[in-house]
């Protein structure tokens, strides 16, 4: 089923329509992208005749000339808390698409419907300098409506803060988060300074609680990274510091594309670096762009 710009922000009904995406694109890749995730082996017990050989550890085993089963500390499905960066340029809209904060609500909302389908926990954050909203998180029926409930007017949000504090909100959700989990962002990195080093000091924090990171660095790519505009002169506006600056475009496309670039290498040798899945969610194309090819690298990882 196609599910287009206007289906999200006017149907009214984000359980609905995810549920159709994950039922059409996503079938055969939604079923278990993280199984096993969640399961952190604690210590052996002696094997009692009878029962499952499923987790016998033969290493142990061929050691020992005994049998031992391996006990695990938490065999519960995923944890999953979701962040959506919701800073004034996560709000810039392009003709026709969504923009980037719609696309992450959107993508959030397929994420959502999956993990409910596999019957995981999930719980929502939402930051611009500060952590504005944080839910528990919980897989009930109940939460995950309550979470859509959350999520909905954030399609048609309008911030007060225009700045963003990626850093910041990272270091208070590492703080409140004792149990392991999945942690999915959603931002554009668009923050002042653009400070990495901040940045990563504050993903090392979540790294160090055990959880695992995925960003999804939500632009468009055309504008944002292509520089892709008429030769006319036009004014621009930086959305979170309201500086507005009168330029001809393909006088200082190259630059751009080239600073652009450069800081998305430095994005994404780090995230490498620290073991983080990087997916570059271009909100001129469809959601299924960004996802399937996600899941299938998760999938192929926990197969």
């Amino acid at each position: 089923m196609q599910i287009n710009k206007e289906d999200i922000l006017h149907t009214g009904n984000l359980e609905l329509l995810a549920k159709k995406a994950v039922e059409g694109f996503i079938t055969g890749y939604h079923k278990s992208p993280f199984h096993g995730f969640s399961v952190e082996f604690a210590e052996h017990r002696q094997y009692n005749s009878g029962e499952s050989t499923k987790n016998i550890d033969w290493k142990l085993y061929g050691r020992t000339d005994k049998i031992y089963v391996k006990r695990y500390e938490e065999e519960t499905n995923l944890r999953c808390q979701i962040l959506i960066d919701v800073s004034s340029s996560m709000q810039i809209e392009e003709k026709d698409c969504l923009s980037k904060l719609q696309y992450s609500v959107w993508t959030t909302a397929v994420f959502l419907q999956m993990l409910k389908k596999q019957r995981d926990a999930s719980g929502l954050c939402f930051f611009d300098s500060e952590v504005k909203e944080y839910t528990r998180i919980a897989s009930s029926s109940r939460h995950y409506k309550e979470l859509l409930f959350k999520l909905e007017p954030y399609l048609s949000y309008t911030s007060v803060n225009k700045s963003t504090g990626i850093a910041t909100a990272l270091h208070e959700i590492a703080r409140q988060m004792h149990r392991r989990s999945l942690i999915v962002l959603f931002t554009d990195f668009f923050e002042e300074g653009r400070d990495l080093t901040q940045l990563f000091d504050a993903i090392k924090h979540l790294k160090h609680n055990k959880h695992e990171v995925i960003v999804f660095h939500t632009l468009h790519k055309p504008s944002e990274f292509d520089f892709d505009f008429p030769s006319a002169p036009m004014t621009f506006e930086d959305a979170e510091t309201g500086e507005k600056l009168r330029l001809q475009p393909n006088e200082v496309k190259e630059q751009y594309v080239t600073s652009i670039k450069e800081y998305s290498k430095k994005l994404r040798l780090k995230m490498s670096q620290y073991k983080i899945d990087y997916v570059e969610a271009d909100t001129s194309k469809g959601v299924e762009h960004a996802l399937i090819p996600f899941l299938v690298k998760r999938k192929k990882v926990n197969s």
